[in-house]
């Protein structure tokens, strides 16, 4: 649920780089597409999955495939608490 109070609503489905207060890696920043924001938190999709590897009515019976398929990626998202957020970048237009 958005707070109509908070500027990051207005980006709800955008690509944004959010830094925050933290060191290491995570003060870097977070690029992503935001999906929401609540009280205690922006929630961005960092990583994007695949696609099924398989499609309906297609078995998928080669190994390799199948392997292939377990092997890659699911995504990742990101929750960044918002009194650790120290800049929030957007697009202008």
């Amino acid at each position: 649920m958005c707070n109509n109070n908070n500027d990051l609503c207005k980006y709800v489905g955008k690509t944004v780089t959010i830094y925050t207060t933290s060191g290491g890696p995570s003060g870097g920043g977070f690029t992503g597409v935001l999906m929401c924001v609540n009280d205690c938190y922006a929630r961005l999709v960092i990583r994007k999955g695949p696609a099924p590897c398989c499609a309906i009515g297609d078995g998928c019976h080669d190994e390799r495939d199948m392997n292939e398929c377990q092997d890659r990626c699911f995504g990742a998202v990101a929750d960044i608490p918002l009194n650790r957020i120290a800049c929030f970048v957007h697009n202008a237009i």
